[in-house]
């Protein structure tokens, strides 16, 4: 069926939608949730001097953002799956009511090592908040007007992430850190009120009474924790080689074997063989992984590379790399253009061959080069990467019925989420590998880069730091060339679009 010819009734759960002015406050709610779960993955990051300071535990802060971002991953799949069965709304009023208890708690954290535990605690409603929203954003708006939703939420998750860091840092500086935490209080709680009050849906027929895996929830949790803590810990507390690093690895296999083996039993599995079975969502799942893996190189690594190489300042490489949200959230807003023409899966094969030859020009970049360069290439990347991702998320949506498209967005939202996660390990270890083979000795990123403050880079540091980048985003290109593969071999020319009554 032609995406272009569909038509889909505006709906909440294939039920005609409430009226303009109560779906209008429903997206609002969204959108502050949308905001709260991008706010809380970047504002700490300013304040760590501040908290550190006051709490003490600077060996472990990095568990901050660790912890949290684990705890998102992890759970994804279980909240897709509990939206499927007991519906959008129960879950994101359960999610967020975690996500602000989480707040409340690290507002009033004693030590660093309760701040973490209480940051796992906010990562745990930050999973319901994020692959929520996606699915009711879905739920609200039929396929013709879901571009001008998810527009909207990407373009609050860009302002947010940019804006994190800058109002995280105002917080600490001339209130206090804890206020970082409190803020989320009266935003959530506006969200929520939104929620309860406007968000109505459909009652259904249930088929049996519903049943949960809780037994497979609580693998599948097990799993991604051991395996995502050895991927983000490996090479940074311990060798990779080390028996920490090999413990956890095993583990981590044993445990995906257990959870294949509970799954494939479970009358109502966590992650049901489906997800991979079809054709168009495993496609999409691998796809946006490959995304997850590629985005690593511009987020992590350019302000290193701005600071060092080019020799910026904090707020000017944070502007070279930020630009790219600009072009990203503009593109994904006009990519429905694309897409009624051509269709999805080549819409996202433009946009993933276009974003892998920007990323290969990065390494020929003159040395030392001008800040408009890197700029220039982050504009051009961020509007081909809004070709690429929102097409996808929105025929990968569009191909299931609701009873199915909580666990569809979850997997693919996991899937990103596990690719960044990946990418962070393997590119780090490129570049410590890089930097090494030019410095000599054990020289890795973290501490060349932990000199900048102290006054000029020599040459030799400059020129090993860009050769690290460089090796980054040419791993970053594969990753994208990997994602137009997968697309092309495996993803159907036109997505199975469904029409819901």
């Amino acid at each position: 069926m032609d995406q272009g010819d569909t038509e889909i009734q505006a709906s909440v759960g294939g039920r005609p939608a409430q009226d303009t002015r109560r779906r209008g406050a429903v997206v609002a709610a969204l959108m502050l949730a949308m905001a709260l779960a991008a706010l809380d993955a970047t504002i700490v990051s300013t304040a760590v001097p501040q908290i550190v300071g006051d709490l003490g535990g600077f060996s472990v802060f990095s568990w901050l953002f660790s912890g949290y971002l684990l705890a998102v991953t992890v759970t994804l799949p279980v909240y897709g799956k509990l939206s499927d069965t007991f519906g959008r709304k129960p879950v994101l009023v359960a999610g967020a009511a975690v996500f602000l208890l989480g707040s409340l708690l690290c507002a009033g954290a004693w030590n660093m090592g309760a701040l973490i535990a209480f940051r796992i605690v906010q990562g745990l409603g930050g999973g319901a908040l994020q692959g929520t929203v996606q699915t009711l954003a879905a739920d609200l708006y039929p396929l013709e007007e879901r571009p001008r939703i998810q527009a909207k939420l990407s373009t609050v998750w860009a302002v947010s992430a940019v804006a994190g860091p800058g109002f995280g840092g105002v917080l600490a500086a001339y209130a206090d850190w804890r206020w970082i935490f409190l803020v989320n209080l009266p935003i959530g709680a506006a969200a929520l009120w939104l929620i309860v009050r406007h968000l109505h849906e459909p009652e259904r027929a249930p088929r049996t009474p519903p049943r949960v895996d809780w037994a497979g929830a609580l693998a599948v949790f097990a799993c991604g924790g051991v395996l995502l803590t050895a991927l983000v810990q490996g090479g940074v507390a311990w060798p990779w080689l080390s028996a920490p690093s090999c413990a956890l690895f095993t583990t981590g296999l044993a445990l995906v074997a257990l959870v294949v083996w509970m799954e494939r039993r479970a009358a109502e599995p966590i992650i049901p063989g489906w997800v991979w079975r079809r054709r168009t969502i495993a496609a999409v799942n691998l796809a946006l992984g490959a995304l997850g893996l590629l985005m690593v190189a511009p987020s992590v690594f350019l302000p290193t590379y701005a600071q060092s190489v080019l020799g910026l300042g904090p707020a000017a490489a944070g502007l070279v790399l930020s630009v790219w949200t600009l072009t990203w959230s503009s593109s994904a807003a006009l990519s429905q253009h694309v897409y009624r023409r051509i269709g999805f899966r080549d819409t996202a094969l433009i946009g993933i061959g276009a974003g892998a030859l920007i990323l290969l020009a990065f390494p020929f970049l003159p040395y030392p080069g001008s800040w408009w360069q890197p700029m220039l290439l982050m504009l051009a990347l961020g509007a081909v990467l809004g070709l690429f991702q929102l097409p996808l998320i929105i025929g990968v949506q569009s191909s299931v019925g609701w009873a199915e498209r909580g666990t569809t967005t979850a997997s693919v939202l996991f899937c990103r989420q596990a690719g960044q996660t990946i990418g962070a390990s393997v590119f780090g270890a490129v570049a410590n590998g890089v930097l090494a083979s030019r410095l000599g000795g054990a020289s890795d990123l973290d501490s060349v880069t932990r000199g900048l403050d102290t006054g000029a880079v020599p040459e030799a540091t400059r020129r090993a730091i860009a050769d690290a980048v460089h090796a980054v985003y040419l791993g970053a290109a594969c990753a994208a060339a990997l994602a137009f593969l997968v697309l092309l071999v495996l993803a159907p020319r036109r997505f199975p679009v469904l029409t819901e009554e």
